[in-house]
């Protein structure tokens, strides 16, 4: 199944560092949100911050696959969405860490919405910032 969001980030802490960041609640809640996560298969969580008009602020997902530090896979299901996330780590020749992300699984009505795909490159780009600001002070 093709990817309907695909984005790639680099960066040059240790390859432990961004898995840590990627599946340690207290380093989730930097650059995410509060949540309950648990790199545990089976592991059913939330995601919260503040809701809005549009939205109730709560992500609940499910951990589908953990492969500590190359692969991460989980449940993003919000807002009647329910799409699953890929997070694949790679050390380069040259120490620098190469995370994909993916995300798959959006309903046809929200792939016709205009800008709904862009929109979540948008938000994970921004996240990714974040992840990127919490390595650097680590």
């Amino acid at each position: 199944m093709k990817s309907d969001v695909s984005l790639d980030f680099q960066f040059t802490s240790s390859i432990e560092q961004v898995w840590n960041a990627l599946t340690d609640s207290v380093m989730l809640e930097k650059w995410i949100w509060k949540n309950d996560f648990k790199p545990i298969v089976g592991h059913k969580f939330q995601f919260r911050t503040e809701p809005n008009e549009w939205w109730n602020g709560i992500v609940d997902g499910e951990v589908l696959e953990v492969d500590e530090p190359n692969k991460l896979t989980y449940t993003w299901i919000s807002a009647g969405e329910s799409t699953t996330i890929t997070w694949t780590l790679k050390k380069g020749s040259d120490g620098t860490i190469h995370l994909h992300f993916d995300q798959i699984g959006f309903s046809e009505e929200t792939k016709a919405r205009e800008g709904a795909i862009e929109g979540a490159k948008y938000a994970w780009t921004n996240m990714c910032e974040q992840l990127k600001k919490v390595l650097e002070e680590m």
